[in-house]
């Protein structure tokens, strides 16, 4: 894997690491599109690598299911994890000091920007 690619999936943790801590959002809020439009894997291919990020405990019945379909690469998943952590702590950091009616805003607005993406700018 070249290092551009596994500083990206790094980067890629860290900021839904990041979100996660500030407004609880994260997998498929951020990596899902993240993996799509900026990875360019199939829309499988980026809920399999986000459910195997997440894997344990709670979504292990599902990545089992996108596994046996060939949607999970486990390189992605342990590099975006890695980040994802160092993200979540950042944010929970962060998010404490932050008063709760700027987080709701910037929770309502980032997911206006990807609804926005999704609904009138996608290419598929």
């Amino acid at each position: 894997m070249a290092y551009p690619l596994i500083l990206g999936l790094l980067l890629l943790g860290l900021v839904a690491g990041v979100f996660s801590g500030i407004v609880g959002i994260g997998g498929g809020i951020i990596l899902v599109p993240a993996l799509v439009y900026i990875f360019g894997l199939s829309q499988h291919q980026a809920q399999g690598t986000s459910l195997g990020m997440l894997m344990l405990p709670v979504g292990i019945l599902a990545v089992m299911q996108y596994y046996k379909q060939g949607f999970v690469d486990y390189k992605l998943v342990a590099f975006i994890a890695i980040g994802f952590v160092a993200g979540g702590y950042l944010g929970g950091k962060l998010a404490v000091s932050i008063p709760e009616t700027l987080i709701k805003r910037i929770f309502a607005l980032f997911m206006i920007a990807v609804a926005v993406k999704m609904l009138f700018f996608d290419k598929n």
